[in-house]
């Protein structure tokens, strides 16, 4: 048999934790390492899954010469050690945003590809159930030619530095999800407000225009709560039917051109794995692991990352500048 992968991960945050938790909990991989900045806190996080605990990442690196690395650090804290970490040769699994600035992005994507290493990031809303069968959906042609699409996505919020870090930290998700659902985006026009929170431009309507003439919109907020229902929701409308997804892995409701009746999925009783949306991460670690033992590239390559602070950089000059921007 293969021996387990050993697999380091960089950040003890709450979602550094789904990351301890599923390399931790494989027969495939082994969780070697934890690298965090507070030692106490890293050390716990390190004990809790049988791993140890590093306040150095270059420290990690020469003790346990992990095989791949994932990160999962503050939205606006990702440039510095992900490029440490490509100057050192690591396959790497990193969470969005990928970072905030589009020439720290691109020499992220050139470095890793200098080197030829394996750069994914987790994009882990395409493994929503919910999602996959509406992907499966429109490639069958259910919907018939895609007219018009809509993302929305909003709850508290998470401060930072950037007066957009809403747009960046979590409407990347929406640029990612319409254009795997739709196509390409072509061009943006945004408009924002920091009414809530001068100075923060929480809440932005962004109306999109794709590369197969289908337009679609994107509103996005930190003025809201995940408390309510259809906190994230997408429509998707053809001219053969419709499809609604709502709370990301709850439901998907298709619809036909003309019939009243709607064909609904919903995670039955005992279907854990699709109702949580933390298990939308074990499902895309199937994936990434298969492609790296394969020698295959990531199957969502830091790319995608590039591509929504390529489209979120569009929204601000929107924004800025009253225009519509191509991207």
């Amino acid at each position: 048999m293969t021996a387990p992968l050993k697999v380091a991960v960089v950040g003890t945050g709450s979602w550094g934790e789904q990351h301890a938790r599923i390399f931790a909990g494989r027969r495939d991989t082994a969780l070697v390492a934890v690298v965090g900045r507070n030692a106490e806190r890293t050390q716990r996080r390190a004990e809790a899954y049988g791993a140890k605990g590093y306040v150095s990442i270059d420290e990690m690196l020469d003790a346990e010469k992990p095989d791949l690395v994932t990160t999962c650090l503050p939205n606006e804290g990702h440039y510095e050690p992900t490029l440490q970490l490509i100057q050192r040769g690591i396959p790497l699994l990193v969470e969005k945003p990928l970072v905030f600035e589009l020439t720290e992005g691109a020499h992220l994507i050139e470095e890793a590809a200098r080197q030829d290493l394996f750069f994914a990031i987790n994009f882990n809303h395409r493994y929503a159930e919910a999602v996959q069968r509406a992907y499966a959906a429109i490639r069958r042609g259910d919907l018939g030619e895609i007219v018009h699409a809509s993302w929305r996505f909003g709850g508290e919020a998470n401060h930072g530095d950037s007066a957009f870090c809403n747009l960046f930290e979590t409407q990347c998700h929406g640029f990612d999800m319409l254009e795997h659902l739709v196509g390409p985006i072509s061009s943006v026009m945004a408009q924002m407000t920091d009414k809530a929170d001068p100075g923060s431009y929480n809440t932005m309507a962004v109306a999109l225009e794709f590369q197969n003439r289908a337009v679609g919109s994107l509103l996005g907020t930190y003025d809201s709560s995940y408390a309510y229902p259809d906190s994230q929701y997408i429509e998707i409308n053809g001219t053969a039917g419709r499809l609604l997804i709502q709370d990301t892995v709850r439901k998907l409701t298709i619809s036909k051109t003309g019939d009243e009746s709607r064909q609904v999925w919903e995670p039955g009783y005992f279907n854990d794995s699709a109702r949580e949306f933390k298990h939308t991460f074990d499902k895309h670690v199937d994936e990434i692991l298969t492609a790296f033992r394969a020698g295959h590239e990531p199957p969502i390559h830091a790319r995608a990352g590039q591509r929504a602070v390529r489209l979120g950089a569009a929204c601000v000059q929107s924004f800025r500048e009253g225009t519509r921007i191509l991207v």
